[in-house]
């Protein structure tokens, strides 16, 4: 077990180094200098060279990655080139927003796979299998910026239970789920379609083994066999499964944040490339990947403790 968490912990650590590279490497070849754009396009050179160099822009790419990979190794995420306030503060306010957001849409995922993936391979074959594969289909199929839109023309505008957009702030709870709640159905339908697809096939294989032949034998019906004994088994690459969506939910709510307004991470990243703010762009970047890579990574090892074979073949 040592060895393996070794090698994940350097395929994490390489990871990241890669990651941190290419994700400078494509910011920097952005189009437009941050300077000239702060100050407009009648701004005179030495104006913007002065503050080129107050930015740190002036330095090579070299010396500004190395700047920047070290101030985040202590926690220091830069300063924002338009705000003037520190990145970690502006990541730290809109990671209050994205969290929540993702915890709420992998729920919901989760209570609407659930009982369909079960529904559908104990009833295989059959009309309630054909129904829940007919939806999932049209879950994975309609792009969840267009099903926004949708919630928000129904239950916002029409017939008014939710709100169309922003965010109250924490203040006051109910009112803060409230906002939430539609973007959170939007992230969570193709996740959940995508889950209850999982979870079916994981359980009709499941049903197959020794096992299950045996409760059968002993009296069980097929429901309560895959209840009892096949659902557990079943749920180890569902579980596998919903810590990869909540990396994507996290790390790309963008277009739904944009569609609702949410103060979040992904918003924060539009707004950032508009105003050409290169170092809240790199870092809040970097974070996301971080999350991904970590959750990929305690996702891996929840596995391989669960499945020690996973531990010889790696």
């Amino acid at each position: 077990m040592l060895t393996y968490l070794t090698r994940r912990l350097i395929s994490l650590i390489l990871s990241l180094a890669v990651a941190s590279v290419v994700i400078f490497l494509a910011i920097e070849v952005v189009p437009g200098d941050p300077a000239a754009y702060m100050l407009g396009m009648n701004a005179q050179p030495d104006t913007v060279a002065a503050l080129r160099a107050e930015l740190g822009l002036d330095q090579g790419r070299l010396a500004r990655y190395a700047t920047w990979v070290t101030g985040m190794l202590g926690g220091d995420f830069g300063t924002s080139y338009t705000y003037r306030t520190p990145v970690a503060g502006m990541i730290a306010d809109r990671l209050w927003v994205s969290l929540p957001l993702t915890l709420y849409a992998l729920a919901l995922a989760v209570l609407m796979a659930l009982p369909a993936g079960i529904l559908a391979a104990a009833r295989r074959g059959r009309g309630a299998d054909m129904g829940v594969l007919a939806a999932t289909q049209v879950g994975i199929a309609i792009p969840n910026f267009w099903f926004a839109m949708l919630l928000v023309l129904g239950f916002a505008i029409t017939w008014r239970l939710f709100p169309s957009g922003g965010f109250p702030g924490w203040d006051e709870p109910a009112q803060a789920l409230r906002a939430l709640t539609l973007p959170a159905v939007a992230l969570a339908l193709p996740q959940a379609a995508i889950l209850t697809r999982v979870l079916r096939s994981s359980l009709i294989d499941t049903l197959g083994e020794d096992y299950i032949r045996t409760a059968r034998a002993k009296g069980l019906s097929p429901f309560q066999s895959l209840w009892r004994h096949g659902l557990r088994n079943a749920l180890i690459p569902v579980l596998t499964l919903i810590g990869l969506q909540f990396s994507f939910l996290l790390a790309g709510a963008i277009i739904i944040e944009q569609v609702f307004y949410l103060p979040g991470l992904g918003r924060l990243i539009f707004q950032a490339i508009g105003q050409r703010d290169l170092i809240v762009v790199e870092s809040t970047v970097m974070l996301l990947v971080f999350a991904v890579i970590t959750v990929t990574f305690l996702t891996d090892l929840a596995y391989a403790v669960a499945d020690p074979r996973l531990r010889r073949r790696r």
